[in-house]
């Protein structure tokens, strides 16, 4: 196995056992390095165990077939995602195999695990290897399983794993001083006990010749100088306003700021069981994300979103409320204009036909290119593959796009499963595809080809995404475009990221050259708060859970605030299911016909039917399958909750303030066995 000399340079500290973070450029081989490392590792050290973790999905396979495919020659090498069935038998794997590449969170399941099968121990390992290690701070999978490291250290545990990291960028932490990044750079080092920051000073110049840096550009639109489909959204916003009658909420329409705020009114309303004020939220909410889109992509796909939200609720709502037939009614007196509308070309938004220019000259010049468009969420991304689709100038430049996004389940939009993501790569890497349409999925890690450009659409986010963004570029002479509305928010914050990269460069370099003394102290420092601060967290956790009586919470139908249950029906499966075992329940909702596609496996369960309030059709959640027992697992954002302090809605049931108990299953068919008797 080769390695450039700046490679042999970054890895000289690990191959003598310490801890480290390998700093090097997007491209520059950080994972060949590190596979590396584990080769001698494994080669070296008796009884040597290796995990290497991702935070994402479509790494832990990529990584198995590239980078660390050489060591299956000579060692067990196994690859466990959340799609793979082997996570269930987590134990065994790490018993049977020499390297384990998976994500975080199944480690971090496995530490926790209860289940012999499953559960590890963090000194059954020798070596970690953390991928895109700059995630390791506040509450991230990676800090959580480090936290538990730095807990057992500090005890003067023995036999804990070496730590290597591995970035491109470790960001500045939010800060814009150059003591507040160096603040940043520590703490992260602190997180993973990391005795120095490598990367190339004896070959930087070969570096730089190797990594060469895209030519980066700003493609500004103007804005559009009429806009009647989104006055006619803004109209019909300002009627549904004047219904409502609450004239304290901001008009300014289409923006984050009426976002929050109608939100909070949403909550109010759910709390309140005012059902005219959240219906009305809940709605205005919906047309106030047809104004970002149709601020983003075209009017069409603003229209869709919107025409697609209210046939769902035709179909999945009863429309028992007055103000729920008074919206539903608005909108299809208001549909055909709106189509219309959508359909004039005239009044497209400026920043498709900056997009266009972009791509055309990209593609007119270099017919084999490559490139990838990064948007904000899923649907923009689709609705751009759709905007190329449909775009005979694009077409007939032999511009074939495809879309790459998380693979995160949404109920709204459409996920990609972990085969999907890697149908949609090699499709590029082989020239099927040469433009990607894609979310933050591709910024980071993911083996893609060599890109002639980049394109950031639209896009306000922070240094790192800008860094591991431009770092798809490798292409000689290939290009970084900025493509956003000129004076606008998107322009500034990418002028900022730039002046917080040079500021990042100067923090880590203080950083190494700190006196080692001064160093060790101040990273000592670091890990003793962290571990109380963590100690408080989680008293602070138990103490919220335990202060209300499971049998004085009561939750409600938040759709038409019927009281459908006690806190005390409710149990946990998997430490994460919220299920309902009292069998009078069933008599509350009524399930779909079929069942719900989740594109997992799960060891004990499988997915049945999604439910759905039996008095006014609000979706509750859906069943499962648990050892042959059907139970009704229910989503905490369709309730209020009220406890003896009043009502509240939660997005997380671990927010709840009442303690759920583990399901018992022998307890349970036992307890049912005697009601059939």
């Amino acid at each position: 196995m080769e390695l450039r000399d700046y490679q042999w340079e970054v890895i000289e500290p690990a191959l003598e056992g310490k801890n480290i973070i390998i700093w090097l450029p997007t491209g520059a081989g950080k994972t060949r390095a590190a596979a590396y490392v584990c080769k001698r590792h494994l080669e070296t050290l008796e009884k040597s165990k290796v995990a290497v973790l991702v935070n994402t999905v479509p790494l832990v396979d990529q990584h198995l077939k590239n980078e660390f495919s050489f060591l299956q020659n000579h060692f067990k090498v196994t690859a466990i995602s959340g799609d793979s069935v082997k996570k269930m038998f987590f134990s065994e794997e790490v018993k049977e195999n020499d390297l384990i590449i998976c994500t975080a969170k199944i480690l971090q399941n496995a530490l926790i695990s209860q289940d012999e099968e499953m559960h590890v121990e963090l000194t059954d390992f020798s070596l970690l290897v953390i991928d895109e290690c700059h995630h390791t701070h506040k509450e991230t999978t990676y800090n959580q399983i480090m936290e538990d490291y730095l807990t057992r250290k500090l005890k003067g545990q023995h036999k804990l794993p070496q730590i290597l990291g591995l970035t491109a960028s470790l960001g500045t932490g939010g800060a814009n001083s150059l003591k507040g990044a160096q603040d940043h750079i520590l703490q992260i080092c602190a997180n993973l006990d990391a005795e120095k920051i490598m990367s190339s000073e004896k070959h930087k110049f070969y570096l730089e010749k190797h990594i060469p840096q895209p030519k980066k550009q700003y493609n500004v639109s103007l804005p559009r100088f009429q806009d009647p489909f989104g006055d006619k959204l803004r109209k019909i916003m300002t009627e549904i306003y004047a219904y409502l009658e609450v004239f304290t909420l901001t008009t300014d329409f289409g923006t984050q700021v009426f976002e929050q705020q109608i939100v909070e009114l949403e909550k109010e309303g759910a709390t309140s069981f005012y059902q005219k004020t959240r219906v009305c939220a809940l709605h205005l909410r919906k047309y106030n994300d047809a104004l970002l889109i149709n601020d983003t992509v075209r009017m069409i796909d603003a229209f869709n979103s919107l025409d697609e939200f209210y046939q769902r609720e035709k179909i999945l709502k009863d429309l028992q409320h007055p103000a729920e037939h008074y919206l539903v009614e608005i909108f299809d007196k208001n549909r055909t204009q709106l189509l219309a509308l959508a359909h004039n070309e005239d009044y497209e938004n400026p920043n498709l036909a900056v997009l266009q220019e972009v791509l055309r000259d990209q593609f007119q010049e270099e017919k084999s290119s490559r490139g990838i468009v990064f948007s904000r969420t899923r649907q923009s991304a689709h609705s751009l593959h759709q905007w190329v689709q449909d775009n005979k100038v694009l077409l007939e430049l032999g511009i074939k796009s495809g879309v790459l996004t998380g693979a995160g389940y949404s109920s709204y939009t459409k996920h990609m499963t972990q085969q999907e993501q890697q149908n949609v790569i090699q499709h590029f890497r082989k020239g099927a595809l040469n433009v990607l349409f894609s979310t933050s999925v591709a910024e980071e890690g993911l083996d893609i080809p060599e890109c002639n450009i980049v394109i950031r659409y639209g896009l306000m986010t922070n240094e790192i995404a800008m860094m591991q963004a431009r770092g798809r570029a490798r292409a000689p002479d290939s290009t970084y475009s900025v493509l956003a509305k000129a004076n606008s928010k998107e322009v500034a914050r990418e002028k900022l990221n730039e002046t917080l990269e040079s500021l990042m460069n100067k923090a880590i370099a203080s950083v190494q050259q700190m006196p080692q003394q001064e160093y060790r102290l101040r990273v000592e420092k670091l890990q003793r708060e962290a571990i109380i601060s963590r100690k408080v967290r989680e008293a602070g956790r138990e103490q919220q859970r335990q202060l209300h009586d499971p049998d004085n919470v009561r939750l409600y139908c938040i759709g038409c605030n019927m009281a459908i249950c006690h806190g005390s029906d409710l149990r946990k499966i998997e430490n994460m299911h919220h299920v309902n075992i009292n069998p009078n329940f069933r008599l509350y909702y009524r399930p779909s016909v079929g069942h719900v596609a989740v594109p997992r496996q799960f060891k004990d369960w499988k997915p049945g039917s999604s439910i759905s309030c039996n008095k006014c059709g609000q979706p509750w959640g859906m069943e499962m399958i648990y050892r042959e027992i059907t139970l009704p697992m229910l989503s905490i954002k369709n309730f209020v909750l009220e406890t003896p302090e009043g009502r509240r809605t939660y997005k997380q049931w671990s927010k709840v303030t009442f303690d759920v108990k583990e399901f018992n299953y022998i307890d349970y068919f036992n307890s049912n066995s005697a009601l059939d008797n």
